[in-house]
């Protein structure tokens, strides 16, 4: 589903220079889960932002399926984006004056028709029932990030990039974030990167990918993942 090789991305020029990723290589299968563990300034987020087509490799090569990233235009990375990858923030980022249905439809809408029976799928599938007219002052903060996956989910995305999607979350919460995020990934089969500095939250996926300084230092499968609800940290 996914490659990466001989990624680099470099930022700013001469003294200024910050090399965030160097000779990145990852191949990620379709419907794997993989949680990419590093401090802050490892690389992380810069390496979602890379798949996501949010940002373009400095060289090297992200391929996704048959579509080699840096070929395409900047109305195809749109479309990419568009279609085929799902965001999932730490901050929840949803508007304030529109219902969690009508937060998650504006999104359904940009890939098809029928935006308002995928929002209300994808809200059920979050275990949202009962909660579509709500705005995001009457939600708790874990609903919030529940619309916030929802509205990722109506797209029915291949790729789901989640970016520290618990950090905002207390224990408690953050583990029931965790735990559906890891029965979505299996149920709907959709390839999953999740970026934090957790390692404890590592246990829970297919795989854990450790970054240092732009660079991978671990890559190790998990072979018996454990339940979100026997994490502890």
């Amino acid at each position: 589903m996914i490659s990466l090789e001989k990624v680099r991305k470099t930022y700013g020029e001469g003294v200024t220079e910050v090399h965030a990723l160097r000779d990145v290589d990852l191949e990620v299968p379709t419907g794997e889960m993989i949680v990419i563990l590093g401090p802050s300034g490892s690389g992380k987020t810069t390496l979602l932002n890379l798949v996501g087509a949010i940002d373009d490799v400095s060289s090297g090569s992200i391929r996704v399926g048959d579509v080699d990233l840096s070929s395409l235009n900047a109305d195809e990375r749109v479309e990419y984006r568009r279609t085929q990858v799902g965001f999932v923030f730490q901050f929840f980022n949803l508007i304030p004056t529109l219902t969690a249905s009508e937060n998650v439809e504006l999104v359904a809408e940009l890939t098809r028709g029928d935006g308002a029976q995928r929002a209300h799928t994808a809200l059920e599938q979050v275990g949202l029932v009962g909660r579509f007219d709500h705005f995001p002052s009457q939600l708790s903060g874990g609903e919030q990030q529940r619309v916030a996956i929802a509205r990722a989910l109506a797209k029915e995305p291949p790729i789901l990039l989640c970016d520290e999607p618990t950090g905002e979350l207390d224990f408690e919460t953050g583990r029931l974030i965790l735990g559906l995020l890891r029965r979505l990934n299996r149920e709907n089969r959709q390839t999953m990167l999740l970026v934090t500095h957790n390692a404890a939250i590592g246990e829970i996926a297919d795989r854990v990918v450790r970054l240092r300084s732009g660079e991978i230092i671990e890559d190790r499968h998990i072979e018996v993942p454990v339940d979100a609800e026997a994490l502890t940290w």
